[in-house]
């Protein structure tokens, strides 16, 4: 049965994909993302409705480079509401090269803006052992923002290793590599306008390469 935001815009319903040659199968096609997209902009707009004052705007911290599309997407939802909005990015890294994180956080770019005072929302792509998002929450309240909440398009409940607090989520998700709408696999399909599974064959072909 189609949902109300699907039946208040069906001609999102009626995209076709196109299958990339390395993808096992779409998993949230791109209708789904942009009515999700939607949804959280509604929720969120409602929490901060009557908090921002004086012209102050919402700041949304982008985590590169994995979540580019979707703070795309959720900044000109929120604007439909009026919400005013200022991106930030941030770059941490635990995953390099390979396919799982490996625990080990590095920070490669920090905000050039003072949170001080700020209503701030972490943009995730996706969450699986939490270590990288407990890290940068941690990091983030040091610098006493107004509030600090987190945003995460993806969900991997089964990796989970930290105690990170998500207050929006997109989607959940199996533990599976998936790539597409800025998530990627060795710096590529990010610009797939689905989620999709990538075929195990692709990264193990890789991996016997390195060998």
């Amino acid at each position: 049965m189609a949902t109300k935001v699907e039946r208040q815009h069906p001609q999102l319903v009626a995209a076709d994909e196109t299958l990339d040659t390395d993808v096992e199968e779409v998993v949230i096609p791109t209708y789904r993302i942009q009515l999700r997209v939607q949804e959280l902009a509604d929720l969120m707009a409602d929490e901060y409705k009557g908090k921002l004052h004086d012209n102050q705007c919402l700041i949304l911290v982008c985590i590169l480079k994995g979540s580019f599309l979707f703070t795309a997407d959720l900044a000109r939802a929120l604007s439909h509401h009026g919400v005013r909005v200022q991106v930030e990015f941030m770059s941490i890294s635990s995953y390099g090269s390979a396919q799982t994180s490996s625990g080990t956080v590095r920070m490669l770019l920090d905000l050039r803006k003072d949170i001080m005072g700020q209503h701030v929302v972490i943009v995730e792509d996706i969450i699986d052992s939490g270590l990288t998002l407990e890290y940068l929450q941690t990091l983030l309240r040091a610098r006493n923002p107004a509030s600090l909440k987190t945003v995460v398009l993806l969900n991997k409940p089964e990796r989970r290793k930290s105690r990170a607090t998500v207050d929006w989520v997109g989607f959940e998700v199996p533990d599976l590599f998936v790539v597409g709408y800025g998530m990627d696999y060795a710096e590529q399909k990010r610009n797939l306008p689905y989620i999709g599974v990538l075929k195990a064959s692709v990264y193990q072909d890789t991996l016997k390469a390195k060998l």
